[in-house]
């Protein structure tokens, strides 16, 4: 797909961190980007920032979502790109021990259905009514109509002790990765999933400060470079499998060659 001023682009979670990298490398080639995001104040100054239109969107409400979609392509047309960057996490041990009485805890459900809720049914929340926008397009070359790319986590193959309900919302995007690109192939639309490991978020940066010890242990378990993903490496990544027509169906880790321990 070539990238342009002729394309419109969404990009959920798009205030911060990964999609607001991902939202910076579309406008530089002149893409119509929407950014859907929870926080308003964040978003909008994104949005001002970067030329980008702001639509305050919570991926876990279908009324949200389309409501996000309904103004974005009032403003920009019919989206020919989607990226997946809302997320989040609970964390917590399947069961646990107190520490002083010993009583057993077990995870909560309702936090593991959250969870769920926010990273694997959001993004394909999204997925569905994007890719039924996509569907009413013209097709391109190659009779593309348009593309996705998902986030999922190194917590999808490297689940650690504490994040049982991330590493099952992640592992989800990662299978479903696959049939939705088998699933949308007649309509000549790509889709494909990011893995990336320990990245230079603002949670992550944060880190930093609160603990720089904890910050430089992580950094030196990345086997080489030794240092956090920046985000606009996962762009630069992102963009990769927008523009390349024979990238489908894929999940693809970005980590430096980490492999995170049990804790």
């Amino acid at each position: 797909m070539k990238l342009d001023s002729s394309v419109s682009a969404v990009v959920t979670g798009g205030a911060s961190g990964l999609g607001a990298a991902t939202v910076k490398a579309l406008r530089d080639l002149g893409v119509k980007v929407a950014i859907f995001d929870k926080n308003p104040e964040t978003g909008a100054a994104k949005a001002a920032e970067l030329g980008a239109l702001f639509c305050e969107v919570d991926v876990m409400s279908e009324e949200s979502v389309d409501a996000g979609f309904a103004k974005a392509r009032a403003a920009n047309g019919q989206e020919r790109v989607l990226v997946n960057c809302a997320g989040g996490g609970r964390g917590g041990k399947t069961i646990a021990r107190d520490r002083e009485t010993g009583e057993i805890k077990p995870f909560k459900v309702s936090d593991f259905e959250w969870v769920l809720g926010l990273n694997l049914v959001g993004t394909f929340r999204c997925i569905t009514k994007s890719a039924a926008g996509m569907a009413t397009l013209e097709k391109q070359e190659d009779g593309e109509r348009g593309a996705i790319v998902n986030t999922g986590s190194v917590a999808a193959e490297d689940g650690q002790i504490g994040q049982v309900a991330y590493s099952a919302a992640k592992a989800g995007i990662k299978g479903m990765t696959l049939t939705i690109a088998r699933d949308l192939s007649s309509e000549g639309i790509r889709i494909n999933t990011i893995l990336p490991g320990i990245m230079a978020t603002p949670p992550m940066l944060g880190v930093k400060t609160r603990a720089p010890q904890i910050f430089d242990g992580l950094t030196a378990s990345v086997p080489f470079p030794k240092r956090l993903g920046h985000p606009a490496e996962y762009a630069d990544l992102a963009l990769t499998m927008l523009r390349n027509g024979y990238f489908n169906g894929e999940t693809v880790r970005l980590d430096g060659a980490i492999r995170m321990p049990p804790r």
